[in-house]
């Protein structure tokens, strides 16, 4: 009973080792387009870019992983097509694969900029190990930084050059930084934190286009204002696009990703979908969505193996994420919707606090600005369905790390 993993990211390493883990002996595949060990992304934006840092992946497994666990890696090759009726995937190689079991763990790609000028030298994305090196190796020379995007890889980015030395504007087209991700009283948090290390963020202003200097590489940018920055070194982050394409063309349903059920299948049993390229229904959305994090990816991952299994299951853990940004870390627990009532625990003027956000009376999400244990609170009250009200956590001395020990001490 052969299994094919597509994808050799967080996702899909995940599904191979807790299959092994939970006893499957059948043959277990993994098809990774990118050549060497599968590695570790979160850094990619961060410490890769640091500098003296060496931009040396971090494996998600050990070389010894593959033999020990009998998994089969086929790196540097991608899967081309699918052939549900007669269960193969045919790959770049020219290589067949039968499978009695497979899973779409193909991740997102870069939403790629429209503008004039996005194809020049100087204008970067940062997705893969490539992406990281190609701007480690820019960063020493760069001067003047443009940054489209103020998401999580848009600021952790700007955050890096401005230590570096660089001059540094971000052009956001939305009124706020991260806003799909934040409440806006983090938001405007953290555009003033932003402003004090020195980085433009410039909101309400996305890219109109580009422009070459004499050598043919980026000499600037122009916003939709019809502002001209100056930049030698350009990072677009507008977001990611699910890799969905191939399940499409092998006609099974996508929509914003690989439409799967509460067990991570799709319309079609043997065929499954975890980590960014999956749309599933969510129970701390209240619909269905599409999840970009490393804990999403690691928990449907172990989840889609308990349902190869046979022992299928509704998906309902707790979506939690995290964000570097110089010295400023960021960590969510919850999905915080505009219309949430907000409290703020802690003190911000010290950098160091947590906001509540309630729906409907109850906590559904917490974000905390350099407050583990916060987060780790957060995490615990969230997965027990428990919280604070909304005036208990308004109360002066209120403490949600204090509260979270006596209504959840259980560990995550």
């Amino acid at each position: 009973m052969p299994v094919v993993i597509i994808g050799g990211g967080q996702a899909g390493l995940q599904v191979a080792d807790s299959l092994r883990g939970g006893g499957y002996t059948g043959t277990v595949t993994i098809v990774a387009d990118e050549p060497g060990l599968p590695y570790q992304r979160p850094p990619l934006s961060k410490d890769y870019l640091a500098a003296g840092a060496d931009p040396a992946p971090l494996p998600l497994r050990a070389a010894s992983f593959f033999p020990e666990k009998d998994i089969a890696l086929h790196d540097g090759v991608s899967a081309v097509s699918v052939d549900r009726a007669a269960r193969t995937v045919a790959l770049s190689d020219g290589s067949i694969l039968l499978y009695e079991h497979l899973v779409f763990a193909t991740g997102a790609a870069n939403r790629f900029l429209g503008c004039d000028g996005a194809e020049l030298p100087g204008v970067h994305g940062l997705k893969t190990l490539a992406d990281a090196e190609a701007l480690h190796a820019a960063l020493p020379a760069a001067r003047d930084v443009v940054v489209v995007g103020a998401g999580f890889i848009g600021l952790e980015f700007a955050a890096a050059a401005r230590a570096r030395g660089c001059s540094v504007t971000v052009l956001e087209f939305a009124a706020r930084p991260m806003g799909r991700a934040l409440s806006p009283a983090m938001s405007d948090w953290f555009t003033a934190a932003h402003a004090e290390l020195g980085v433009r963020l410039q909101l309400g202003e996305g890219i109109a286009h580009f422009e070459a200097g004499p050598d043919g590489r980026v000499m600037a940018a122009v916003s939709t204002t019809g502002a001209r920055y100056p930049a030698d070194l350009v990072v677009a982050g507008v977001g990611v696009v699910p890799n969905d394409s191939l399940a499409a063309a092998a006609g099974l349903e996508t929509a914003n990703g690989i439409v799967v059920d509460e067990a991570l299948r799709t319309a079609d049993p043997a065929v499954l979908a975890v980590g960014d390229c999956a749309s599933f229904p969510s129970v701390h959305a209240g619909a269905r969505n599409r999840l970009e994090s490393v804990q999403n990816a690691t928990d449907q991952g172990r989840h889609a193996a308990q349902t190869i299994l046979g022992a299928p299951s509704a998906y309902t853990e707790l979506p939690w994420f995290w964000s570097t940004q110089g010295s400023l870390r960021l960590q969510i627990a919850g999905l915080s919707t505009p219309g949430d009532t907000t409290v703020i625990n802690g003190d911000p003027a010290a950098g160091k606090f947590s906001i509540l956000c309630f729906r409907d009376g109850r906590l559904a999400a917490v974000e905390s600005v350099n407050s583990p244990g916060d987060h780790l609170g957060a995490r615990k009250l969230l997965a027990a369905g428990r919280g604070p009200s909304p005036e208990e956590a308004a109360a002066p001395g209120f403490s949600l790390k204090a509260y979270a020990r006596q209504a959840a001490p259980s560990p995550v």
